[in-house]
């Protein structure tokens, strides 16, 4: 049959020329238009089509010849364009680049040839001038079976050097279709793997927006749709997964009209699986359940298959680590058989441990970050028959991780039960037993739909597993007030601190110090600066160093003794009309405030909220709003585009990042937060409780310019000592990176512990991602 499908593709001379910019801009703007867009992307990547799917509003699709075969890439585009107008298919690297060997297999210009779709070239021309036109003009005639239908110039900047390389492209015989400015607020931040996903990144939702915005004002769409229309029609019918699985061919007892769940990992840290992959286990008579390994707390009710897809646990390593529950309930259900498949993540997932951080202990393996990135395009053979294979099978699949297992596969041994999965380039790979198929590799199912009917078969035949339910009504462990605690109420509530509390037999949980010794290197560095206390301290160097290590300019930090000293100069910094402090949080700002003559009003994060933080509580006349993220004593790590959410001209956002530091990788942290065209935004930091040296008081402060030297004409001179401004800069080098990284994973394995054994004995807690842990012991405890 053939079919009508407007489409065109999105490609560039390299890797970094905007493709993703213009090609999800594109979809974004076209579905203003009132279009149905479908998206598509080239290649075996997960992260575009999350964008994707968030302009068009329907799943992001891959298009990969390697992974599912050549014959199938126009059947899986009529599948995922079903009921749309056009279709964009975002293309990956250069266009004619492709697996090595092959000339140019798999590559965009392959697949634009196998769809038979006109090619928009994304051409960067911020250091280019006519150049760019020769570039375009040899891409055009390096294959004959690739039209390229037109240009769009990206990162454009200068009118006269723009003209120029129109008029260069155009006299090529090319044309233009728009001219995209330089906009820095469109850029995509990079992550060890590539992109942050859409899933994870703050304000996806608004930058997908400014982003059609932008298309719109600066590409001709009525041009841009006229090449998607002259398109030819395609021979083909969409791809069907009824017609590569069967429903329920191996029900077992439980009956073939029953649909047993799947649950199928999802969350900001499993985002990464194909949409086909759903499809199929729906069409082979299964119901998918999406659960959330970073806040479920069990297995969706009746699970009978585990689907562990691709994503970033490695910077979520102590949130799930944390959530001890779902992981114990999860090796339950592997244990008891349930038919379970991890890729990548999901391998990661099942582990011993990734990063140290405690995981669900399934696999005999432990995971660690690496210096090196695995990404290859491998054709793997089965090892045996497992739940997914048959021994001696060849699928084609990908890799794209920065960790490894020791081991890096089962060996079969008797003492745990679990082969290697795969055998890739000559080497074993992976683990695979009766019942669960483990691995790095990433298998498109569409391209290999046995796989699928597999697992369903397997699901089909297995029991439920039947989820605990954890009980808080009765805790087996009482409390009782110690004879060592205070009987009278403090005297000053705002100024109340926890370590008025410690004494003999009691444990300090209050002050949240690192429990371990310094480093060594920092010890001396405070021994060093005896040495120069003979003079008045200098925080040039100090300022350099921490706006070197946090990727500021130096007028954008101020060295303070402490986050203390900083309230209180924020306190003074202006009149202030409606100062707002978010509680429960460390009282030391509202204690500055009203030390300063200020009336302070507090917004409450409730407990029947799980102590989240809503904006719209905020009032809007407020001119300062300050939040501790993570909160102190909630634990609790706000997302940062809420705080982001709170700026507008006029207000001081404060944000007190006092611990962050101790949460891996500091997820939604506004450290880099460079932009004030909304209001004004600063934050604080500390060194105290993280490197164990509360004695010496330091922090400092980031934030725009003129609020940052604002700031400093309140301090006092010298205020910030000397040991304490040796400890920044010894802070701040590569080594103290490496060790403070160290230390926010020993903590995530020691509140893991510590939030376990609150579950285990029925004690009820807040979900932390801090170094401590808020629990409700019952009236008395202390």
């Amino acid at each position: 049959m053939s079919v009508t499908l407007p489409r065109l593709v999105v490609a560039a001379p390299s890797t970094g020329q905007g493709k993703t910019t213009i090609a999800t801009g594109l979809m974004a703007a076209l579905r203003r238009r009132g279009l149905e867009v479908s998206g598509h992307k080239v290649g075996p990547d997960y992260i575009d089509p999350g964008y994707h799917a968030l302009a068009t509003g329907r799943p992001g699709r891959n298009l990969d010849p390697h992974l599912v075969g050549e014959s199938r890439v126009v059947p899986l585009l009529l599948n995922g364009a079903r009921g749309a107008e056009v279709a964009i298919i975002e293309g990956v690297m250069g266009l004619y680049d492709g697996r090595l060997g092959t000339q140019g297999f798999a590559s965009t210009a392959h697949v634009a040839a196998l769809t038979d779709s006109p090619v928009v070239l994304v051409v960067d021309i911020a250091r280019m001038s006519r150049s760019a036109a020769a570039i375009a003009a040899g891409m055009a005639a390096f294959d004959e079976r690739i039209a390229v239908a037109g240009v769009i110039l990206n990162r454009t900047g200068s009118p006269r050097n723009d003209a120029e390389i129109v008029a260069a492209v155009e006299g090529a015989g090319l044309a233009v279709l728009g001219l995209m400015p330089r906009d820095p607020e469109l850029a995509t931040p990079s992550r060890h793997l590539g992109l942050v996903t859409a899933a994870e990144r703050d304000g996806s939702v608004a930058l997908i927006d400014r982003l059609g915005s932008q298309v719109a004002a600066h590409l001709d769409l009525d041009a841009v749709l006229d090449v998607a229309r002259q398109a030819p029609m395609l021979d083909g019918a969409p791809w069907d997964p009824a017609e590569h699985v069967t429903p329920g061919s191996s029900a077992g007892a439980f009956g073939a009209g029953e649909r047993p769940v799947v649950a199928m990992a999802g969350g900001r840290a499993f985002t990464f699986r194909y949409a086909e992959t759903e499809e199929l286990l729906t069409a082979a008579g299964c119901d998918v359940v999406t659960f959330d390994p970073l806040a479920d707390a069990a297995l969706p009710a009746g699970t009978r298959g585990v689907y562990l897809g691709g994503g970033f646990p490695e910077v979520y390593a102590g949130e799930l680590a944390a959530n001890r529950p779902l992981l114990d309930d999860l090796r339950a259900a592997v244990e008891a058989g349930v038919p379970t498949v991890a890729e990548c993540a999901g391998l990661l997932y099942l582990a011993q441990s990734l990063d140290g951080a405690p995981m669900a202990q399934v696999l005999p393996a432990t995971a660690e970050m690496a210096s090196r990135l695995t990404l290859r395009y491998p054709v793997a053979t089965a090892v045996g028959d497992s739940v997914l294979t048959r021994a001696g099978e060849e699928v084609t699949g990908h890799e794209f991780h920065r960790t490894v297992t020791t081991p890096a596969s089962g060996d079969g041994g008797a003492g745990d039960g679990h082969a290697a999965a795969w055998v890739i380039d000559d080497a074993p790979s992976g683990f695979a037993g009766g019942t669960l198929h483990a691995s790095y590799l990433h298998v498109h199912w569409a391209g290999h739909p046995q796989l699928a009917q597999r697992f369903a078969d397997a699901v089909h035949a297995a029991t439920p597993h039947d989820s605990p339910v954890a009980d808080h009504t009765s805790p087996d462990l009482v409390l009782e007030p110690t004879s060592t605690a205070p009987t009278d109420p403090p005297r000053d509530p705002l100024r109340h601190h926890g370590d008025a509390e410690t004494g003999d037999g009691l444990l300090d949980f209050a002050v949240n110090v690192y429990d371990g010794p310094r480093p060594a290197w920092l010890d001396q560095t405070l021994r060093d600066s005896l040495t120069q206390i003979d003079t008045y301290p200098d925080a040039t160097a100090a300022t350099a160093a921490l706006a070197a290590h946090h990727g500021r300019d130096v007028e954008e930090v101020l060295p303070t003794a402490g986050a203390a000293e900083a309230f209180t100069l924020i306190a003074r910094l202006r009149p202030w009309r409606r100062p707002v402090v978010i509680h429960p949080q460390f009282t030391e700002p509202h204690a500055a405030l009203a030390q300063a003559g200020h009336d302070v009003t507090t917004v409450l994060c409730r407990a029947e909220n799980g102590f989240a933080f809503d904006p719209g509580d905020v009032p809007d006349d407020a001119d300062l709003v300050v939040l501790g993220n993570p909160t102190n004593p909630t634990g609790v790590l706000h997302r940062a585009s809420l705080i982001t959410a709170l700026r507008r001209p006029g207000r001081l956002v404060v944000v007190d990042e006092a611990f962050l530091d101790a949460v891996p990788n500091e997820p939604e942290s506004l450290l880099r937060e460079r932009d004030s065209s909304s209001g004004d935004l600063v934050v604080l930091r500390s060194l105290t409780k993280h490197w164990s040296i509360p004695g010496i008081r330091a922090g400092f402060v980031v934030g725009d310019p003129t609020v940052i030297r604002d700031l400093a004409a309140q301090q006092t001179p010298w205020s910030v000592a000397t040991p304490a401004l040796a400890a920044m800069i010894a802070c701040s080098t590569p080594q103290a990176a490496a060790e403070s990284r160290e230390r926010a994973l020993t903590l995530a394995r020691w509140r893991a512990v510590l939030e376990g054994g609150l579950h285990a004995r029925g004690l009820e807690f807040v979900p932390s991602s801090a170094p401590f842990v808020l629990v409700r012991p019952g009236e008395g405890a202390h």
